[in-house]
């Protein structure tokens, strides 16, 4: 190992078009969608054989949020396989929920920053359509009585009885409770919702996702299957509430919907570059994590993202782009106040190309899509830094400060 840390790049991304919960890639396994990005990234590296990728790839690091269905058995390594690719390559799934590609992002970036590797293939999937019904095993055999199966595909599920009820609510009641707090109101959270969906199809129109997302064989779907076009204040404002009835402002408008998809980047420091033949897009400058009240889950990335400045040395005046994962607009809303958007600093500049209200949120593919975003965004607008950053179940927040590379 060597004394001094490289410096670590991401050099390409791809994903998948998003679909939605039972929409065009219901049909898709987990495990085969995350072989299409991995080759899809593999094809896209000119001075890699992929005969001889064992001899250049450290290393394969997939984020996955269920791992309960057919994406058992760490699915980096069944979906290095299935694209029958050399055996000799490790690999490993990471879970940290929805931040989980994230933080497959940053375990690579450590190798390399290290000297372990010069290159690392980062990666996230998730089938929400496709996470299994499961039913517990009883305490005892041959029982009388009923079972009940419990859906795999969101949320808490086989809950310790020994966990505070507090922290156990659903998703969609933490997010009333973080509003509440901070004041978001309804009619915020619609323009904000408003602008996801007129922001990604306007991305898409301009050919901003032309050459990150690959096509699905087999599978007709040009862009992300839960943008909508046209989408108004006053359309979202018909919408009811889903997780209170008198006083929610928590609707199916105004969050992400539920998502199938899968995403991947090449990482690598300067040395791995040259064996890929790619041209570094931008440099992982600082990484931060940070955790909270599990019912306040959607609060986390304010702390995560200001570590990370910290550690990149700037703050929140340098930064030009910000990739923000939409979980709920209100949680969106709390943390880009408490980083001073809208007043101190320009908030055009999060989520430019749309966000996972529209695009999706397809839990552990979400990390890899918001940092590869980033860094094409950096290129595209000439801009030097930028933040990625998401929200995570159970009280956490992850986030990555990206130095574009020219």
């Amino acid at each position: 190992m060597q004394d001094v840390m490289q410096d670590v790049f991401v050099y390409d991304g791809v994903r998948t078009p998003f679909g939605k919960v039972g929409g065009a890639l219901a049909g898709q396994r987990p495990d085969d969608l995350a072989q299409l990005v991995i080759s899809a990234l593999v094809d896209r590296a000119p001075e890699l054989d992929p005969a001889a990728a064992g001899e250049v790839v450290g290393e394969v690091i997939l984020g996955n949020a269920n791992g309960a269905g057919e994406e058992n058995r760490n699915v980096a390594r069944m979906a290095w396989l299935l694209a029958g690719l050399p055996v000799e390559v490790p690999a490993s799934t990471v879970n940290r929920l929805c931040g989980s590609s994230l933080d497959a992002a940053i375990a690579g970036a450590r190798q390399i920053a290290l000297g372990e590797t010069d290159v690392v293939l980062t990666c996230g999937v998730e089938s929400m359509s496709r996470a299994p019904w499961v039913l517990p095993k009883t305490d005892r055999p041959f029982p009388l009585k009923n079972l009940e199966a419990v859906n795999t595909t969101l949320g808490w599920r086989l809950i310790n009885e020994r966990m505070p009820a507090e922290w156990t609510v659903s998703l969609g009641e933490a997010t009333e409770r973080l509003r509440e707090r901070h004041g978001i109101s309804r009619e915020r959270q619609d323009a904000f919702a408003v602008d996801s969906h007129a922001r990604a199809g306007q991305a898409w129109a301009e050919g901003r996702y032309t050459e990150m997302v690959v096509e699905v064989p087999g599978v007709d779907l040009p862009r992300d299957e839960t943008i909508r076009d046209g989408v108004t204040p006053e359309s979202l404002a018909g919408l009811k509430t889903v997780f209170r009835r008198d006083d929610g402002t928590v609707t199916a408008g105004n969050a992400s919907p539920m998502n199938d998809g899968a995403s991947a980047a090449w990482l690598g420091s300067a040395r791995g570059g040259e064996l890929l033949g790619l041209t570094p897009q931008a440099r992982m400058a600082g990484w931060g994590t940070a955790a909270n009240e599990p019912q306040f889950f959607g609060y986390a990335p304010v702390e995560a993202a200001d570590r990370a400045l910290a550690r990149a040395g700037i703050d929140w005046a340098d930064v030009g782009a910000v990739e923000l994962n939409e979980a709920f607009a209100a949680q969106s809303l709390a943390c880009l106040d408490a980083w001073g958007f809208g007043t101190a600093h320009d908030p055009a500049i999060v989520n430019a190309w749309g966000g996972a209200i529209a695009i999706g949120h397809p839990l552990g593919a979400s990390g890899t899509r918001v940092l590869a975003t980033l860094a094409r965004r950096m290129q595209a607008e000439g801009v030097r830094w930028g933040v990625a950053a998401l929200c995570i179940g159970v009280g956490q927040g992850i986030a990555v400060v990206l130095e574009r590379a020219d």
